[in-house]
């Protein structure tokens, strides 16, 4: 095989093992089987006259010839999906919104399909960035929002983000708590010292935000409420919410709920670092009218001003990523 002849099908099976190092991950993220993709390898460093992986019984690595590759790779498919929408047309994309209410990655999805209104940008609801963020590198998703800072770095380094809003976050109490009686009123973060505040524990979807609650909280007297059923909608939330009777940490934009009072954070104030993500090396003329869609509505909204006294977690101050 001339390296010029390289089948693209071939350079996608090294990609997904390049990025799991592991086959069996990476045949399930192709819908393969993995004796095929194994002879996928197999063939593409045939024809290229090296190896790119070192195999063992419980390691897969890149070689130096992979390491080189994997950015050549990356590349070729980018520009052949590019090549397959200049001439069928762009498949549709697929955007996690993390939730069915209203949301400023709903507001960015709106704004976009306005500027493209040729493409199709498909909403889902995956609820947690952790597990979206997952779909993402797989391929099985396209965009997901929310605090990539908190991602664990290999998934991470596998994504290109860029910042959309920094999102303030409130109190949402079920009706009849005593910091419930003002609905709309700052609430100062030191008066939930004593309280047990939902913040996702014990949701693998949801870990990101979990590491931003705990680290908000740390210090405050605040503790993470414990693992409680997971709600899918905004019926089974609210059920779930009356049921537990507990605080939940939430952005100001949530959906409002009944018998439920939402109030805004306050000294200092806590913002959310909120970022829109896809894969490395991914292009999608959808992907361009959501980039530019959000880079206006911060222009015009304010969305990446941080005020005087603001809290933000460490991570998104210093910008390395999360841990553990």
């Amino acid at each position: 095989m001339n390296p010029r002849d390289v089948d693209p099908r071939l350079l996608r099976g090294f990609l997904a093992v390049a990025e799991e190092l592991h086959f069996t991950r990476a045949a399930a993220r192709l819908y393969t089987a993995q004796q095929a993709l194994s002879r996928d390898v197999r063939r593409l460093e045939q024809g290229l006259g090296t190896a790119l992986f070192t195999r063992t019984t419980r390691a897969v690595e890149l070689t130096a010839d992979g390491e080189r590759l994997l950015p050549l790779a990356r590349r070729v498919l980018a520009a052949h999906e590019e090549l397959a929408a200049a001439f069928t047309g762009p498949r549709p994309l697929l955007v996690d919104v993390n939730t069915d209410g209203p949301s400023s990655a709903r507001t960015v999805l709106d704004r976009a399909r306005e500027l493209a209104p040729d493409c199709e940008l498909m909403a889902r609801f995956e609820s947690g960035l952790t597990h979206a963020a997952a779909e993402v590198a797989a391929g099985r998703l396209d965009v997901a929002f929310g605090y990539v800072h908190g991602l664990k770095p290999a998934l991470r380094s596998r994504l290109d983000h860029m910042p959309v809003r920094y999102e303030p976050l409130a109190a949402l109490l079920p009706d009849g708590h005593p910091l419930a009686g003002r609905p709309g009123a700052p609430l100062p973060v030191g008066a939930l010292a004593g309280e047990h505040v939902y913040a996702g524990a014990g949701n693998p979807r949801t870990l990101e935000w979990t590491r931003l609650a705990r680290e908000l909280f740390a210090g405050r007297g605040i503790a993470l409420a414990p693992p409680a059923p997971v709600a899918i909608g905004k019926e089974e939330f609210r059920r779930v919410m009356a049921k537990t009777r507990t605080p939940v940490l939430v952005t100001v934009d949530f959906t409002d709920l009944p018998a439920c009072t939402k109030r805004p954070l306050a000294e200092p104030l806590p913002l959310s670092p909120l970022s829109m993500a896809w894969r490395k090396g991914f292009a999608h003329p959808g992907l361009d009218a959501l980039r530019r869609a959000a880079r206006g509505l911060a222009a015009e909204r304010g969305w990446l001003e941080v005020p005087p006294g603001s809290w933000l977690p460490a991570a998104a101050l210093t910008g390395a990523p999360g841990s553990g």
